[in-house]
């Protein structure tokens, strides 16, 4: 497939790029800094795009099977709340624009719902410094749902996601929808490479066209 992903030099988006070139596809790696990105592969292409620009991003995205969004605009950032929200609308724009359908975006655990009409990130335990970009990504999920034009999937992480060592790339996972996949020590945890596995099979076999899924151990 020809996928672009967007955010591609983040904590997330740097390993989706590594499991998307293992399994084969050409990948469009949108960043600030493309020359952040130390892998050499003939199937990467990086290219810098301002987010907002949305009919720059359009022609970027046109050709592709898929867009996958890791877009973060920084958790220190302290317009998190409004960036992301401008620049999730701008992504979800240009891919309007840009004929491609399928639109993947990676939210957080925050919007998952912990209790009747209780989303964890109205929790009193949730990270307060959290708190502005989860409730960004939340109030996206609403906005993505309006999304009519596009075979939309969104991706919610379990509550606990690790940045992995040697062998946390399992491909095992569970899925659940609208509320967290506990364990059997009531731990709802995943690594950042085992998250890369279930959001690629997502884009080679979309099972959750407009629909939100969670993954978690």
């Amino acid at each position: 497939m020809k996928i672009v992903l967007i955010g591609a030099t983040g904590f997330v988006g740097s390993v989706v790029l590594k499991e998307a070139l293992q399994r084969g596809h050409e990948l469009t790696a949108v960043c600030r800094h493309p020359e952040k990105i130390r892998l050499e592969n003939q199937q990467l292409h990086g290219v810098s795009v301002d987010i907002f620009n949305t009919e720059k991003l359009a022609e970027v995205i046109r050709g592709s099977d898929v867009i996958i969004s890791a877009y973060n605009p920084g958790w220190t950032n302290p317009l998190i709340y409004e960036d992301y929200i401008r620049g999730a609308r701008s992504i979800q724009a240009a891919a309007v624009q840009s004929g491609t359908r399928r639109l993947i975006v990676v939210g957080g655990a925050g919007s998952l719902f912990v209790g009747p009409g209780k989303q964890l990130v109205d929790s009193p335990d949730f990270p307060q410094a959290w708190k502005p970009g989860a409730r960004a990504a939340r109030d996206y999920l609403d906005i993505l749902k309006m999304a009519a034009d596009l075979d939309w999937t969104f991706l919610s992480p379990a509550i606990e996601m690790n940045a992995g060592s040697s062998g946390s790339r399992t491909g095992a996972y569970r899925t659940g929808g609208d509320e967290p996949v506990f364990d059997q020590h009531n731990r709802s945890i995943i690594s950042v490479e085992d998250l890369a596995v279930a959001l690629l099979d997502e884009a080679e076999r979309p099972a959750h066209v407009r629909r939100r899924f969670t993954v978690a151990y």
